[in-house]
């Protein structure tokens, strides 16, 4: 293993936005709870959304209408799918989506956005070394954040819910957006290394085939980040070094 905690056979590191760079991940479970909540009011004895369970089960990681989707399926709910354009009122899987998206930007306006200290500075490190980068997220609204906390310089490549949407690449957990990560730059996956800290994350590392995959425990789900496919997991990323 490397001063970075990596296999020496590692050229690239492609990370996830909400989580594992940026302390959001409570923000999005609230935004999807609020917007779930308020839907389920008009369906007799549905119980509420799990910000914890629910989120990490059917949302963490994937693109909102996935996540819209997986979460209904698992109530026997189904909307019709709607436009990417619909009102956040409107009863479908794009509106709801949309109505999600609509809260999280207000609650990122109202208290804005935090890193984890500990990522920035292993971010350092891996440029330092001559490692390639890549952010991989699901989120439509990921060069903004980036940009929020001062951190866009750090990578090579940006694969988000913008550019997923204009490749017609499907979310995780599938792991066409990890491997278009990859091929930009210009690394194979068996070289490049994922840190995640949603499952769905974990599932694309593995469907993947990636070089090496590190799970970022943030809310106690060491096990289960294990079980979806992570090769070692941390709470945060100092851990894994850095430092000669």
């Amino acid at each position: 293993m490397t001063a970075l905690g990596l296999p020496d056979t590692i050229q690239a590191c492609l990370f996830d936005l909400d989580g594992v760079v940026t302390k959001t991940a409570v923000v999005h479970a609230a935004a999807w709870k609020e917007t779930f909540d308020s839907f389920l009011r008009g369906y007799d004895g549905e119980r509420p959304f799990d910000a914890v369970a629910d989120y990490d089960e059917y949302v963490d990681g994937r693109p909102r209408a996935d996540g819209v989707r997986a979460f209904l399926d698992s109530r026997g709910i189904h909307l019709p799918e709607g436009t990417p354009d619909d009102p956040p009122d409107a009863a479908t899987v794009h509106g709801l989506g949309n109505r999600k998206n609509e809260l999280l930007l207000a609650k990122i306006r109202t208290d804005g956005v935090a890193a984890y200290d500990g990522t920035l500075r292993y971010l350092e490190a891996v440029r330092a070394q001559g490692l390639r980068t890549a952010i991989v997220s699901s989120s439509a609204n990921c060069r903004d954040v980036l940009r929020s906390i001062g951190a866009e310089h750090f990578f090579d490549v940006r694969i988000d819910g913008v550019v997923a949407a204009e490749r017609h690449l499907p979310g995780k957990p599938h792991p066409d957006t990890f491997l278009a990560a990859a091929h930009d730059l210009g690394v194979e996956p068996s070289r490049a290394a994922v840190f995640e800290d949603a499952l769905a994350g974990m599932d694309a590392g593995r469907a993947g085939r990636f070089g090496y995959v590190v799970g970022v425990d943030r809310v106690g789900q060491t096990d289960a980040l294990y079980a979806h496919g992570a090769d070692t997991v941390v709470k945060d990323l100092a851990e894994l070094g850095g430092k000669e």
